[in-house]
């Protein structure tokens, strides 16, 4: 694992440590976890083009989107 070196003001720091602190956490493990879902901005990226490819299907149930009823779904 890497280290790395972040200048920040002193008050900042101490009001993130004891916000951490009060959560159970410490200010490394909070930015450790925001680095991560920082990077993994891919993944956020790719569930908006799938919404996106959803909604150009028309395939939602709201108005004008569904063709079907219930009704004619379960006829014999």
């Amino acid at each position: 694992m890497a280290n790395l070196t972040v200048t920040i003001e002193d008050e900042v720091l101490m009001k993130a440590r004891m916000r951490a602190l009060e959560q159970g956490t410490s200010v490394n493990a909070l930015l450790r976890d925001y680095l991560r879902a920082y990077a993994s901005e891919e993944v956020t990226r790719a569930m908006d083009d799938l919404v996106k490819l959803a909604k150009r299907a028309r395939s939602a149930s709201g108005k004008g989107g569904r063709t079907w009823t219930r009704d004619g779904l379960h006829e014999r």
